[in-house]
């Protein structure tokens, strides 16, 4: 699992905060336990299935920026991790996806109606979780479960009559991606005593991560061949659906695009042409078009951070530069801001 660069910047508190994570993954199974051994079965599929766990590293990294990790940031990062996987269980759903993991999807292996009715029980020991952490936990994960559904709403209906559709899809991601990847940050740095200042940067910053990662990936799907990324490319190009540098194709419009639009937007289902369409992706000038986006979203989460630079250059003033506390703050902030250069390394 990733420790976001901070292995490189601090092996001891990296080992630390991995050792944490097993905590966090410990909790995760027991929390999503069930009396039924059938539900039991089906809540824990995709928790066995494995992931980055992401989001709860988030939140042990930001608790970095406070006093540490304690009981409370391993909730917050158990319930942020919950919402999470029950999300997927309803993203594949809507998608009809049949693997999710490397496994059977949920819905494939069972159906639609247990599939959601699973992400529905995870969503509701999210919340269990959540309850001990006090009303303001619980009122931030609603609203972020709130705007998680308004994502997925908005990508269902598509842009309204003459809205554009490249912002429409950037509040999309926002909504869908950077919003709970916000919170996992906000929670660690809440639950670790951070100042609001704080606290609010790195809800921004988590905001803007989260969306300049999605942009990636959308990237890569396109421009990465399958056997660096492991993954079949094109696979969103294939089934209709619009990403990012396709939907700056359609933006721009040109001529010289001609063909290319009338492959977008429709599944592709024959090999030629999805080959075909990939290749003239892969040398459109709306590939450089969204790298730029995306480097400029993780500039703007950099830039979010400039509270947390602040709070810590105070507390250089009262404390000795070789104060365990002290570096073990700016390690976490290096990390951070080693993500935003990932993002910019990944679509180079």
């Amino acid at each position: 699992m990733s420790t976001f660069g901070l292995d490189a910047v601090d092996p001891a508190l990296a080992e630390a905060m991995l050792a944490r994570l097993e905590d966090v993954e410990n909790s995760l199974r027991a929390v999503a336990r069930a009396h039924d051994p059938f539900i039991d079965e089906a809540a824990s599929h995709l928790l066995y299935a494995g992931g980055k766990r992401f989001r709860p590293m988030l939140t042990l990294l930001s608790s970095q920026l406070g006093t540490g990790i304690n009981d409370e940031v391993i909730r917050a990062a158990v319930a942020v991790e919950l919402v999470h996987l029950a999300s997927l269980y309803h993203d594949d759903v809507m998608d009809e996806a049949p693997r999710r993991r490397g496994a059977d999807s949920a819905n494939k292996r069972w159906n639609n109606t247990i599939a959601i009715l699973t992400g529905d029980f995870l969503f509701a020991r999210s919340s269990e979780v959540l309850a001990d952490l006090g009303p303001e936990a619980v009122r931030i994960q609603a609203q972020t479960f709130a705007r998680l559904v308004e994502g997925q709403i908005h990508e269902t209906v598509g842009p309204a009559e003459g809205e554009d559709a490249v912002s429409h899809h950037l509040k999309v991601l926002a909504d869908k991606t950077g919003v709970l990847i916000a919170t996992s940050c906000r929670y660690g740095a809440m639950f670790s005593g951070c100042s609001d200042d704080v606290v609010d940067a790195l809800r921004a910053y988590g905001e803007a991560i989260g969306v300049a990662f999605q942009i990636a990936d959308d990237i890569l799907d396109i421009a990465s061949p399958a056997e660096v990324s492991g993954k079949t490319p094109g696979t969103d190009l294939r089934e209709g659906v619009m990403t990012l540098p396709m939907l700056l194709v359609r933006a721009a419009s040109l001529e010289s695009d001609a063909h290319l639009l009338s492959l977008l937007g429709r599944p592709l289902e024959d090999d030629a042409e999805h080959a075909e369409a990939l290749a003239l992706l892969r040398e459109n000038m709306a590939m450089d078009h969204a790298r730029a986006m995306a480097r400029q979203w993780a500039a703007t989460a950099a830039e979010a951070l400039a509270p947390v630079r602040a709070a810590l250059a105070a507390d250089m003033i009262s404390v000795s530069e070789d104060s365990p506390e002290l570096l073990r703050k700016q390690a976490a902030l290096s990390a951070l801001l080693l993500l935003c250069d990932d993002v910019v390394d990944r679509v180079a």
